[in-house]
């Protein structure tokens, strides 16, 4: 047992809601998404699920102005004179959740736990994807699939999704984003755009399985986690638990040393994860469960929707 494999967690279980809990917790979050979405110091946040991928449309003539990107070298030598390509936005773009409800998500240390954050981003995501008239769907996993909901649109199904989000009482307790990431390339049918939101902790060995669906679809990485996980607390002699595996270890977070060596496995796992995204050209976005995420959320977007267009 290495004191590197374990991060400080308290032990908790996330309390099974009755149906009138439930459905108040559905209604919250739908109403919090609502107030996000309508903002409008967000800017064009919700129009951005469209546009995301293009499909070829026509080779035609080069123009005066056109991109010299654009020119088709191969119908140009047999014209014997420019042509270019011509690409317009997808007029419908799927969009998946896949989102990860593994034990490691049952802490937080301040405002919230991670699973919390988590079901809040997700609502968001499945609101402005209906809003933009695009079917969404969602995939929980731990160590299994523990639930797929198909691509679809409508307001029922949105709210479908939240319930699942709210209620899941997850089967398994480890974490498999490599089984969750070959499923969801699977099952994916269209060009969609993917949004994995997991705090990657128990994950190993992704390259493949995120390569092949970022190879086919829009991938972007929604990291979440929490400040305790990057910076130790000295708090003496404590017990610490492995919440996906039940292995228990007694250390002394007062020694600087442990402290150090568990803090820099923290950091090590966020820049294997930054180098992994950028290797697979998938989006990555930082949240921390003590950290406002409405305004850096719509800033991301923009950003990358600016970035797109370019």
């Amino acid at each position: 047992m290495r004191l590197t494999d374990f991060l400080w967690r308290p032990i908790r279980s996330a309390p099974t809601p009755d149906s009138t809990a439930a459905s108040k917790e559905v209604r919250r979050l739908e109403l919090k998404s609502r107030r996000f979405m309508e903002n409008p110091a967000l800017g064009p946040y919700p129009s951005l699920f469209r546009g995301h991928g293009i499909e070829f449309s026509e080779v035609r003539e080069y123009q005066p102005g056109d991109p010299f990107q654009a020119i088709d070298w191969k119908v140009t030598a047999r014209m014997r004179r420019p042509y270019v390509k011509r690409f317009v936005e997808e007029r419908e773009l799927a969009v998946l959740l896949i989102v990860d409800v593994s034990a490691s998500h049952e802490f937080g240390t301040r405002k919230a736990l991670k699973r919390d954050l988590v079901t809040e981003v997700a609502s968001v995501l499945a609101l402005a994807a209906m809003r933009a008239g695009d079917p969404v769907g969602m995939l929980l996993f731990s160590d299994r699939i523990e639930r797929y909901v198909r691509p679809a649109r409508g307001r029922n199904r949105n709210l479908r999704l939240l319930h699942d989000l709210v209620t899941i009482q997850p089967r398994g307790r480890g974490t498999d984003l490599d089984l969750a990431l070959v499923t969801a390339a699977r099952m994916l049918t269209v060009r969609s755009l993917v949004f994995v939101i997991s705090d990657f902790v128990g994950s190993t060995d992704l390259a493949r399985p995120l390569l092949g669906l970022a190879g086919r679809h829009d991938v972007v990485a929604l990291a979440v986690d929490d400040p305790a996980e990057a910076t130790i607390p000295e708090s003496g002699w404590v017990e610490v638990v492995d919440p996906e595996t039940g292995e228990r270890a007694v250390v002394d977070l007062g020694d600087t040393t442990v402290r150090e060596r568990l803090t820099d496995s923290s950091r090590a796992r966020d820049r294997e994860l930054e180098t992994l995204c950028a290797r697979c050209h998938v989006d990555l976005m930082q949240l921390r469960t003590n950290v406002p995420y409405e305004s850096r959320l719509a800033g991301f977007f923009a950003a990358r929707g600016r970035r797109r267009l370019r």
